[in-house]
């Protein structure tokens, strides 16, 4: 579901479109802008609210949680380019998902301004005490363990796209990860989402990450419709997959 953290990974379950591979020097290119320009922002959304460059947390953060998935990408660049260039695509095809992302980006971005205006103000140690060490280290653990398993999910769906759609020729994945949840992506994004606040050492922006898990549940269930009335065999997949987002609870 990447990382700062990364916005809402999806579009799984998918199988390759007919199409004829990409130029590899320009999509190398794409993948370079792409990955200076989700760090340049990140960068200005941590720091900037921060006001200094002394902001240690955020540079743990944008120094682990990238790792991942700059290696995927450098791995598939190589040897799957198709894959690269469908994680590259970021237009949605589906009505409610195109407004969905409309509200989510922006919200997302406002989010992370939170972490940085807490380090500058002070709000988390006025009000509940400066977030521990061993906190703080656990949560980047947690976080880029998050991205990790979104990572995983990738080399097991080498179609897994960034928008929903359904294609021709598209088949259900129903191993590793996906034998656990249906949407395992999404799964390591909410992973990532939820200990950011604290790998970032602020309790104050826990409530306020949360805001947007609601919007991960709504592309999910809008997910699951798309692909029960479009994916032969995907009803059968989740009678057999029980839970969606969480083992054991939902």
């Amino acid at each position: 579901m990447s990382t700062t953290p990364t916005p809402i990974v999806s579009g799984e379950n998918r199988a390759p479109a007919s199409s004829s591979p990409p130029h590899k020097i320009g999509l190398s290119a794409r993948v370079a802008i792409r990955i200076i320009a989700v760090l340049t922002i990140a960068i200005c959304a941590l720091f900037l609210p921060a006001g200094t460059l002394r902001f240690w947390q955020g540079w743990v953060y944008l120094g682990v949680l990238p790792v991942p998935s700059l290696c995927a990408y450098l791995y598939f660049l190589k040897h799957d380019p198709q894959l690269v260039e469908r994680r590259l695509q970021q237009k949605e095809q589906v009505r409610e998902q195109k407004l969905l992302m409309r509200w989510f980006k922006p919200l997302f971005l406002c989010v992370f301004l939170v972490p940085g205006f807490d380090y500058r103000l002070g709000w988390t140690r006025t009000l509940l005490g400066a977030v521990p060490l061993w906190l703080t280290v656990f949560s980047q653990v947690m976080a880029l363990t998050g991205m990790c398993f979104a990572s995983w999910v990738i080399t097991v769906n080498r179609f897994a796209g960034r928008t929903i759609r359904v294609e021709e020729g598209q088949k259900v994945i129903s191993t590793g990860p996906y034998s656990i949840v249906r949407h395992p992506m999404y799964s390591g994004s909410v992973v990532l989402l939820m200990f950011t606040p604290l790998a970032l050492g602020s309790y104050i922006s826990v409530p306020i990450f949360a805001l947007l898990i609601p919007f991960y549940v709504i592309r999910l269930l809008n997910e699951e419709k798309v692909l029960r009335e479009e994916l032969p065999g995907y009803p059968e997949y989740c009678l057999h997959t029980r839970f969606r987002l969480i083992p054991f609870v939902w």
